[in-house]
């Protein structure tokens, strides 16, 4: 296959790569002469003065990665629409972290999750979560991302290896350097490059199928049908219904890559409207990624197209059927999601390190040298993430399950603690930790066993989407017992960080001065956004109805 970029598809890149560095510099520049200056809140948070707009293209770019890029597309080519539930329920998801959970991490002017689980519980679920989001974006997003960056190149004519140095070269470069500040408006600029480049390979690729009737009975009706017999290895009815939305809670709802964008805003208002726009935007990856997977087995079927690996669904489709100049703008907007993910997860990762670990043991550190532990960081987790690429290859099953299934061992039990702790005043810190443990333990049994070989029944027998139901009701079922058979937590730990405590203060150890104007809502805001989320929800329930 011809998959070499012109030159003019490399003048293209190149002056993309050019115009992001110019973003993210402009960014970071106005900052600096604005007074905002190099300190803690200002490289880790944007200076908490963000709007809704960037804010929902922040949260849409930053997600979408290489599990959309390669694995999404690629799962699309073997199993259909059925991958694209998961982004389906992300839009509901979405309203949860903005109606529910935003409210309370504004309020409590934290900066990352591990602190408000701390602020909620213990130090001891701070270190917990800490620990395991640091290794969680290792293993599952950081080589992840690099991987599929260096697939994209590897598609086009560029060594697999010298692709995922670039990705990872220039892509740190301007993380390190401007902070969450520049990650933010190189999202912004990155969404309409990924939009536009995806819906001209969709738009590409329906003309070479034949149009919409002809790729159906190229692939068949099956792979128009999102909702798959409880059987279906993959993707069974009853884990997208109870399962994915635990790993959804754990995901857009108490990770920090995510909710740090919400924590940036300059009004709760802000936050909210901005997780409604990333909502409507999440419908779009099955329209534009999983429908080009289906279309290159459409293609594969009519014999018009070689497909060695389903990962390479997407890129293929460009180097096969797209021009000179256009091919270039569309390996620009794949470039562009697979930077903006990992420029976000460099920079919520490092936060994490710094903020949750450095300034832990080092309660007296200067805002300088937060900021330079922060951008010393992001450079370790450049080369940790190269390192696991070798396992990621190996990974069986398809990029796109290979993450859904170890988030699915790992979320169940900080979506509990997360989401129970908010309803329930009764739940302490010994429960937390309790729950915490109980699914570290059986999550890496059930991880341990299942990449050994090791045949345990329906321990690892069960699809990874009904083990995370079960793990979630363990880890809630533990998290009640223990917290009810010890002493309740003391009103300083829970005083306006739940529901039933939310019309008090915040005091002891969670009271922090938070502007008032950040935690002001505006009821005509208000009044917009339960119209436009009434709206989304229907949108929501119109394409499940389309592809049943």
């Amino acid at each position: 296959m011809d998959s070499l970029l012109g030159s003019l598809d490399w003048t293209v890149v190149a002056l993309y790569f050019a115009v992001v560095f110019g973003v993210a510099i402009a960014a970071t520049l106005r900052e600096r002469r604005s007074g905002g200056g190099e300190d803690s809140a200002d490289y880790f948070l944007a200076g908490r003065n963000v709007g809704w707009f960037v804010i929902g293209a922040s949260l849409f770019s930053s997600n979408i990665g290489s599990e959309h890029l390669v694995g999404l597309a690629g799962s699309g080519a073997t199993s259909g629409v059925a991958p694209g539930q998961f982004e389906v329920l992300a839009s509901i998801i979405l309203l949860l972290l903005g109606w529910v959970f935003v409210p309370f991490y504004l309020k409590s002017g934290v900066f990352t999750m591990p602190e408000f689980l701390e602020r909620r519980y213990s130090a001891g679920a701070r270190w917990y979560l800490a620990t395991i989001s640091i290794l969680a974006y290792v293993l599952t997003k950081i080589s992840v991302t690099i991987f599929a960056g260096a697939v994209v190149f590897s598609a086009i004519g560029v060594p697999f290896w010298t692709g995922a140095l670039i990705v990872v070269g220039v892509t740190g470069a301007y993380t390190v350097f401007g902070g969450l500040r520049a990650v933010l408006y190189t999202d912004l600029l990155q969404t309409f490059v990924l939009i536009g480049g995806a819906v001209a390979v969709t738009v590409a690729g329906l003309g070479a199928v034949g149009g919409w009737g002809a790729m159906t009975e190229a692939v068949g009706p099956g792979f128009l049908d999102m909702w798959k017999p409880m059987s279906d290895p993959d993707f069974p009815w009853t884990g997208i219904l109870f399962g994915a939305p635990i790993l959804g809670i754990w995901y857009w709802c108490t990770d920090q890559f995510i909710v740090q964008r919400t924590l940036s805003a300059k009004t709760i208002d802000d936050a909210r409207r901005g997780t409604i726009m990333a909502g409507f935007l999440k419908l779009l990856p099955l329209f534009i990624f999983v429908l080009p997977g289906m279309l290159a087995a459409a293609l594969v079927a009519q014999g018009k197209l070689e497909l060695g690996d389903p990962n390479e669904a997407l890129p293929t489709l460009v180097a096969a059927l797209l021009p000179i100049g256009l091919r270039g703008l569309v390996v620009a907007g794949l470039l562009a999601a697979l930077m903006s993910s990992l420029s976000s997860v460099f920079n919520s990762c490092s936060t994490l390190i710094t903020w949750d670990v450095y300034k832990k043991l080092n309660p007296g550190a200067s805002e300088r040298q937060l900021v330079w532990v922060g951008r010393l960081s992001t450079i370790a987790l450049t080369v940790l993430g190269l390192a696991w690429i070798p396992f990621v290859e190996a990974a069986e099953g398809g990029l796109y399950v290979y993450i859904q299934s170890v988030q699915g061992y790992i979320s169940p039990p900080i979506a509990s603690v997360f989401l129970l702790g908010l309803f329930w005043s009764r739940l302490n810190a010994q429960g937390a930790i309790a729950s915490l443990l109980t699914g570290l333990v059986l999550g890496v049994a059930r991880l341990s066993m299942e990449a050994s070989g090791v045949d345990a029944g329906l321990f690892t027998g069960m699809n990874f989407l009904h083990f995370a139901i079960a793990l979630f009701l363990v880890c809630s079922a533990v998290l009640v017992a223990v917290s009810l058979m010890t002493a309740p937590p003391p009103a300083d730990k829970i005083d306006g960080l739940t529901f039933g405590t939310a019309s008090r203060p915040l005091s002891g150890p969670a009271q922090i001065a938070v502007p008032e104007k950040v935690l002001a809502s505006d009821p005509a805001w208000r009044r917009v956004d339960v119209i436009l989320t009434a709206v989304l929800l229907l949108c929501v329930a119109a394409v499940w109805i389309v592809f049943s």
